[in-house]
């Protein structure tokens, strides 16, 4: 869930980038396009696919590397949360999760026997980055 997020936000940012003065497309749900910038030849289907398929990529290749900056940011983040883990299961959980279902289970693992309330919070952490 907050790896979908950080996609929307990274979108929103990436795409915030644009000027007007570039041509955009809107897509209706009929499957017709229409252009918005003015005095632009009308393109053909095939070179307006071509266009928005060099278009993705771009923004694929741009998300991507803003992604790896993000996750390199965070590292201080994971290790502090494996820190926690280590000494609070439960709060490392509630950090990283909310107080969810996962909050409840790693309480009860960790009361039962601090051991395994250690082990599921640490899998859950480690496991999603």
């Amino acid at each position: 869930m907050r790896l979908s997020y950080v996609l929307i936000c990274c979108s929103l940012f990436l795409l915030s980038g644009l000027q007007p003065a570039q041509a955009t497309v809107h897509i209706k749900s009929g499957a017709k396009v229409e252009r918005t910038v003015e005095g632009e030849k009308a393109l053909s289907k095939k070179e307006l696919r071509k266009k928005k398929r060099q278009q993705r990529k771009q923004f694929k290749k741009q998300l991507k590397e803003k992604l790896k900056e993000l996750r390199r940011a965070s590292d201080t983040d994971l290790l502090l949360l494996v820190i926690i883990a280590i000494l609070l299961p439960p709060l490392a959980m509630a950090l990283y999760d909310g107080i969810t279902s996962r909050f409840w289970i790693s309480l009860l693992l960790t009361l039962l026997f601090y051991l395994p309330g250690l082990i599921y919070t640490l899998v859950i952490i480690l496991g999603e980055n």
